[in-house]
This record gives structure tokens, C-alpha cells and sequence, in this order.
């Protein structure tokens, strides 16, 4: 490999990192999101899974995909970050039942 391309190979992978470390923060923004909502839906007395919700943010993306991904890798993608939303919002209230019923026992 020419100097050259290994030097746009580097600065190509430096950006790639960049873009992976902002995608995790992005991630973890949406898992406490994810967190609060279970405890929205507990407090309403609404099931986790909603698959009209889960259809809709899908559509939204495909709505908002200008590519290169294809809309199957874009729901591939989203598919695997609502489950981990889903397991979220459901973990969230099971802490918040557990809390609950440990005050009423004091």
C-alpha cells in the first residue's frame, strides 16, 4: 500500500471511531430515555410492548433514511435497538415495583 493511501486509510478510521464514540452517547442517551418511559408506562398501567409504536418508529426512519443503508438494514438496525429498549423500559419497572413493595413492608 502507497504512504498515501495508508494515511487516508488512518484518517478515515479515526473518523469512523469518532462517529462510533458519538453513536454510543447517542445510545445511551436513548437507554435512560428508554428507562423513563417504563416508568411512564408502569405509572399508566401500559404494557411495554406496542407494536404500533415499534412499526411507527421504524417508518420514521425509512422516512428519514437518506442512505447509503438500504431500509432493511435500517430496520435490521432499529429492530435490535428497540428490543434493548424494550428489555430497558420493562428492567425499569420491575426496579420500580421492587422498590415500592420493599418501602410498604417497612
Amino acid at each position: 500500500m502507497a504512504p498515501r493511501d495508508q494515511k487516508s486509510l488512518e484518517v478515515w478510521r479515526r473518523k469512523i471511531d469518532e462517529l462510533d464514540r458519538k453513536l454510543l452517547e447517542l445510545l445511551n442517551d436513548r437507554a435512560r430515555c428508554a428507562d423513563e418511559i417504563g416508568k411512564l408506562k408502569q405509572d399508566l398501567g401500559v404494557q411495554v410492548y406496542s407494536p404500533e409504536r415499534e412499526g411507527e418508529i421504524i417508518r420514521n426512519m425509512f422516512e428519514h433514511n437518506p442512505g447509503p443503508l438500504t431500509n432493511e438494514a435500517v430496520r435490521r438496525l432499529f429492530e435490535r435497538i428497540i428490543d434493548e429498549s424494550r428489555r430497558r423500559e420493562r428492567e425499569a419497572m420491575e426496579r420500580r415495583k421492587r422498590n415500592e413493595d420493599g418501602k410498604r413492608r417497612v
